[in-house]
């Protein structure tokens, strides 16, 4: 099953808006939230240049695709689904 990496910072103005957006969305899709602040390696790993980035991650982490920016809830349902 796939999940979605969730890249964040608690300085970022638009990651303040996705928040609710994400905490909703993870009542039916796995959602795994990073601070890039506490979580340096893992943001290096999946090379973070901008919060928020959204990526989509098989069942061993492996990138399927990302998206970067505030986006609606809709928005990020089609591009999970899509």
């Amino acid at each position: 099953m796939a999940k979605i990496i969730y890249f964040t910072a608690p300085w970022c103005g638009p990651c303040k808006a996705l928040g609710p957006i994400m905490e909703e969305l993870s009542h039916t899709i796995a959602i795994h939230k990073v601070n890039i602040d506490n979580d340096t390696q893992k943001a290096a790993h999946y090379s973070i240049r901008s919060v928020p980035t959204l990526i989509k991650v098989d069942e061993q982490n492996n990138e399927i695709k990302r998206t970067v920016g505030n986006q609606s809830k809709q928005d990020i349902l089609n591009w999970y689904n899509g």
